[in-house]
Parts: structure tokens; C-alpha cells; sequence
């Protein structure tokens, strides 16, 4: 194995290749500068990333940005809070420096006299937070995430994709990695990557651990390679089966049929498997960022709630990355963004990957059909919220509703545009079906407005009008109504056209749904908020209550903790006894309540029993629903 400090000494002599060549003042903003990044994770089990970095400068103001805006987070929570340990030098100089009094993320210094190369060193700890996106924990024991925005400064006057970096990484003896980054160089412990804009840098993580492995899902006689690189804190939660490798490959295909062509070189889908990090999903143009607890793929639970994760973010290659609204598109990561039409870049990838993962195996048409009526519930009579906010506000307000807490959101909403993008975008498909008597669907507006031929990673913008002249290409009608409508509605009831037109309707009863019952085993909780209207967790703790329901109208609120279901010490079990009991009883539910040391009984007048959201189809109409959510490669 190479030694770092010969390899460094290699980088060095690199850069002063360089130099000469390079007539650009990065404090002047002048473009195609290349800016060397070395970044050490060789102390990841310690929570500690360092960076050293050699930029071509100058003499006179310099300005430097931190990352702010983070691509698909929608909000300005780059984690500048961890960047520790800043120090500028040249010519074995210190350099001082001075944070902006206005932008905590912008760094002012002078570049004395006589300096061409500034040289700058920071660290990024590593949080331990397993809440947030990726500012959250990204490195364990046995494995680390790298998002390369964490990790690094940037010149202001110049736009992203003019800053070029020659970035390497250092990682534990013996880690392995993978990512979307074309490969340059590996000795040892140390990959070489090829110079990127600063663009394709942050949209192109690396995940590496101990135990990693790397799965083929090209499906045959695809031209462009697809895998799965899979880290995870045990060699035994990598064992993924036969059967699942083969939805993941049926995936790739169904994205083929789906859009038509692919905008990217080849695709990574980074799965990191841990409890120990944060969980979510980070959409990029040529690979994701995929992060759910350790045992998801060998655990059948875990793996049907992770089904629509993967689908999710690979259709965000299409939808969110190779179009984007032009207003989430500013060339700076310090630039705001407006978050207006969210429903489509999120809306509408919800409602594809979740379509996903019924073609290919992830979910049975069942399961998608559960999917359905939970989310129809949860916004309906479980969003009392949304008869003062519109479906647009939540769009609008998205930087600040990503990091709202979990209390009260029936009544506040949150990040709604998600889960009823799939109820909207699922009636623009069957209004499309009417329109044209069946010979054309989503599918058709999918070829036309993602379509175009592969030249690699690229950015085309798109606005409202243009999405709504797309549309009407395909079916004319007054698209633009039809979205204010939905997007302004301040109706209690969620917009349910879609699934009606596709033969179903929402109704209730005492079964409860086996995603929902997954939900639960996994995520420790109780969902009776169709009953009583309470959100638990299990040992009693009241996440969320919904306004207007018997447990609210009683005087129940988030925050309080279930101590006793008529006078029984409070478990699941007592709880749903409780309910089933009552159905037939006369005598109201009595539930202790513990808020802030006071204890209190509080009498419910219900007798409703257990309450449950299902879809059961129409008498007399066609089942639309299962011929939309069937393969497009069995065609």
C-alpha cells in the first residue's frame, strides 16, 4: 500500500503542475479553476473528517462559501455547526479569516502579496442525531457516508458547475466504497477521482464500510450498467435474497418502460443498513443516498416499509434532477430557492415510485392499495389541519415544515405534498385515461416531458406553464384549474377523484392494514387516530392527537403519556381490547393521563370500536387501479 504522506507529496507536486497554468483569480470569480480536495475519513469510527484543500489565488479579498442550500433538501441546513477546526495558510503563513456578520456560512480573508496557491484545512464531526437528512449521523464503527459538501469551502463569483475539484478520498484500512465518481486512480486505502465541478461533486456521495457489497441489477440487454452498493454494520444484514435482486433489477427495467430513455453515464443505488445513522432518502442524478435500519433487507417487516424508498429516489434522477423547477435550480449553493412546485417534484416522484414498486414485486397490488387508503385516511380525518392550510402552503413553507416536530402535525400539517402528490398525480393519470378513451396515460406525458436522448448528467429547468402545456400535449383540458384547485382547496376531505375514477373507494372497519401493522412493529407505536384519534407510542407517549377527535374533545393533547385504559395499566393490547369492548358496552372509556407530573382520568363517550382505512372497490365500475399498477415490460 502507497503511504498517504508519498501520495500527498504526489497531490503537491500535482497542483504546482497546475498552477502555472491557471490565469484565474477564484476572488475575482473567474471560472474553470481547479481546486485540489483531500478528504481523510481514516477517523470515521471517531466521528471526524478532515479536509485539506490547495485553491490557485490572487493577492487582495478573497470570499468563501460554505454550502448552505443542499440539492433535494429543500432547505438551507447545510451543517455549518460541524465545520470545526478552520486555518487558512500560505507560504507558511497563517492566514486570518472573518465570518460574514450577516451569513454564518460565508468566510472573508486577504490573500497577502506574493500568494498564488492558498492552502485550507477544516474538520467535520460527525453528529450522532439519527434525525434530519444528511447533516444527520452518516458514519458508525464499520461504515461512512461522504457527502462532499460537507467537506469543503468554495469560491464566491463563480457558478458551480464552472469550479472544477480534483477531490481524493482516504478511508479505513481494508473499507471498501462505492459511488458515482469516476474513478481516476486507487492505491491502497486512497482513491484518486477525476477532476468535477463542484456540481457533480455534491451530487455524487460515497459510501464505504467494512462490509460492503456490490450488487448487479442491469436487467438484459440494458446498455447501462445498474448496481447496488450496500453497506451495513454486520456482514449478515448484507444477505439479500434471490427474489429481491430480481425486484431491483425489475426496477431498472420498469424505468426504462416508464421514461424512455436515461439521462446519466450509470447508476449507483447507495443503501447504507444501520441504526446508528439517519434515516432517509437523497435523490441524485446518478446514484441515491438511501439510509434505513440495519436488518431492512433480511427482516420482511422493515423490507415492506423501505419498498417505495428506492423506487422514490431513482425516479428523482428524472423528475428533480434532470428537470427541475427553475426556481429549486440556482446556480450557488447560497442562493435561496422557492419551494412552490414541490408537488410536482415531489408529488409526482411519490406517486411513480410508489407505482414502482407495485410493477416490480417490492409491494403485491394489495400492499399499493393499503398505501393508498392509509394516506387517503391520514388526510382526511386525520388531517383536520388541511380545512386552513392549502396543499400549496406546504410547499411554499417546506424549509421550515422539514424540521418541524412530530407534535401536532394533524393540525399544522407537514410535508403533505408527498403523500397527496400520489392522490393528485394518480387523478391526472385516470383523467388522462378519460380523456382519451384509454389509448394514452401518464406514461405518455413521462416519454415527452423527461424524454430526449442520453447525453449524460444534465440540467434542463422547466415552470408551471411549461408542465401544463406538456400535459396538453397529451389530453387537452384545463390543467391549470384543475391543479389550483387542488393545490388551493381548503376542503377537509382529500382529493379522492383519482381513486374513485380507478373503481375504488375509501372506507373503514376493524382490520387493520398489514403496512400499517408493520408500521407499527417497526417503529415501536399504536395508530388509533381513525378511533380515538391518538398517535402512541409504546410505552404510552402521545405523539399527536387529532383536533376534533374524542381523545381531543375530551381534553387529550400531544405530549401527554397514557399511564391506564380503564384502569388497567396501559399496553397495545389493553388499549385495543379497550376499544373492541366498548363496541358492545355502555360504560365510556376512561384513559390516565400523566402531563407534566399531574395524572388525570379522562371519559371518552365512544363506542365506535377499532377503525381502520381500506380501499373496496365500486360496484359496477372497472378496476382501473390494478391494470394501472400492472408491469409496462409484460406489455
Amino acid at each position: 500500500m502507497t503511504d498517504f504522506s508519498l501520495r500527498r507529496c504526489a497531490l503537491v507536486a500535482l497542483v504546482a503542475a497546475i498552477l502555472p497554468l491557471v490565469g484565474a483569480s477564484v476572488a475575482r470569480g473567474q471560472a474553470n479553476v481547479t481546486i485540489t480536495l483531500h478528504v481523510d475519513a481514516t477517523r470515521a469510527p471517531m466521528k471526524i473528517i478532515h479536509t485539506e484543500m490547495v485553491m490557485p489565488v490572487k493577492p487582495g479579498p478573497l470570499t468563501l462559501y460554505y454550502p448552505k442550500w443542499i440539492p433535494g433538501e429543500h432547505a438551507p441546513d447545510g451543517p455549518i455547526l460541524n465545520l470545526t477546526g478552520l486555518k487558512f495558510t500560505a507560504n507558511g503563513q497563517t492566514i486570518p479569516w472573518r465570518r460574514d456578520l450577516l451569513d454564518m456560512f460565508t468566510f472573508h480573508l486577504t490573500v497577502p502579496e506574493g500568494v498564488s496557491s492558498l492552502n485550507a484545512s477544516l474538520d467535520y464531526i460527525e453528529p450522532d442525531q439519527t434525525s434530519g437528512f444528511s447533516a444527520g449521523a452518516s458514519a458508525t464503527d464499520k461504515l461512512v457516508v461522504i457527502s462532499w459538501n460537507q467537506n469543503l469551502l468554495y469560491p464566491a463569483g463563480a457558478r458551480a458547475q464552472q469550479i472544477i475539484y480534483a477531490p481524493t478520498l482516504k478511508l479505513p484500512e481494508g473499507w471498501k466504497f462505492g459511488t458515482a465518481l469516476p474513478l481516476a486512480d486507487q492505491s491502497g486505502d486512497i482513491i484518486e477521482f477525476k477532476p468535477v465541478s463542484l456540481n457533480r461533486l455534491v451530487d455524487s456521495p460515497v459510501i464505504a464500510g467494512e462490509y460492503l457489497h456490490v450488487v448487479n441489477v442491469t436487467p438484459p440487454g440494458e446498455p447501462i450498467h445498474h448496481e447496488m452498493d450496500v453497506a451495513a454494520d454486520s456482514e449478515a444484514a448484507l444477505n439479500m435474497s434471490p427474489e429481491l435482486v430480481q425486484d431491483y433489477t425489475n426496477l431498472v427495467a420498469e424505468t426504462g418502460a416508464l421514461f424512455g430513455t436515461r439521462h446519466y453515464r450509470d447508476y449507483h443505488f447507495l443503501l447504507t443498513l444501520s441504526d446508528h445513522v439517519a434515516h432517509f432518502g437523497l435523490e441524485h442524478h446518478e446514484s441515491d443516498d438511501s439510509r434505513v435500519p440495519e436488518r431492512s433487507l433480511v427482516e420482511s417487516e422493515s423490507r415492506e416499509l423501505m419498498a417505495e424508498l428506492l423506487p422514490h429516489e431513482f425516479v428523482h434522477s428524472w423528475n428533480g434532477k434532470f428537470r427541475r423547477p427553475e426556481d429549486l435550480s440556482p446556480p450557488y449553493y447560497e442562493d435561496p430557492q422557492k419551494t412552490d412546485l414541490l408537488w410536482i417534484y415531489e408529488g409526482l416522484t411519490d406517486y411513480l415510485g410508489d407505482l414502482l414498486a407495485a410493477r416490480t414485486g417490492l409491494w403485491t397490488p394489495e400492499q399499493y392499495r393499503e398505501y393508498l387508503a392509509m394516506i387517503s385516511a391520514m388526510l382526511g380525518p386525520g388531517r383536520p389541519g388541511r380545512a386552513w392550510r392549502p396543499l400549496q402552503d406546504t410547499a411554499d413553507a417546506a424549509q421550515i415544515l422539514y424540521f418541524a416536530p412530530d407534535q401536532w402535525t394533524n393540525w399544522r400539517r407537514t410535508t403533505d405534498y408527498y403523500e397527496e402528490g400520489d392522490l393528485i398525480w394518480l387523478e391526472v393519470n385516470t383523467t388522462i385515461r378519460s380523456l382519451t378513451d384509454g389509448r394514452k396515460s401518464l406514461r405518455d406525458f413521462c416519454h415527452l416531458f423527461y424524454g430526449g436522448p442520453n447525453l449524460g448528467p444534465q440540467l434542463k429547468t422547466y415552470t408551471f406553464d411549461d408542465l401544463v402545456s406538456a400535459l396538453n400535449q397529451v389530453a387537452p383540458y384545463d390543467w391549470a384549474q384543475f391543479f389550483h384547485a387542488r393545490l388551493e382547496s381548503t376542503s377537509p376531505e382529500p382529493p379522492l377523484g383519482g381513486i374513485e375514477a380507478a373503481g375504488w373507494k375509501l372506507a373503514y372497519n376493524d382490520q387493520e392494514p398489514e403496512l400499517m401493522r408493520a408500521d407499527e412493529d417497526v417503529h415501536h407505536a399504536v395508530n388509533v387516530a381513525y378511533s380515538i384519534g391518538l398517535l402512541l407510542h409504546t410505552d404510552g407517549t402521545i405523539e399527536d392527537c387529532v383536533v376534533g377527535s374524542p381523545a381531543y374533545k375530551a381534553g387529550i393533547s400531544a405530549g401527554m403519556q397514557l399511564v391506564a385504559v380503564n384502569n388497567h395499566a396501559f399496553t397495545p393490547s389493553a388499549l385495543h381490547d379497550a376499544l373492541r369492548a366498548g363496541e358492545t358496552g355502555s360504560q365510556p372509556l376512561r384513559l390516565l393521563v400523566e402531563n407534566d407530573d399531574y395524572y388525570q382520568t379522562y371519559s371518552l363517550d365512544y363506542h365506535g370500536g377499532e377503525r381502520y382505512p381500506h380501499l373496496v372497490p365500486e360496484e359496477g365500475k372497472p378496476d382501473l387501479l390494478d391494470a394501472i399498477s400492472k408491469p409496462l415490460t409484460g406489455e
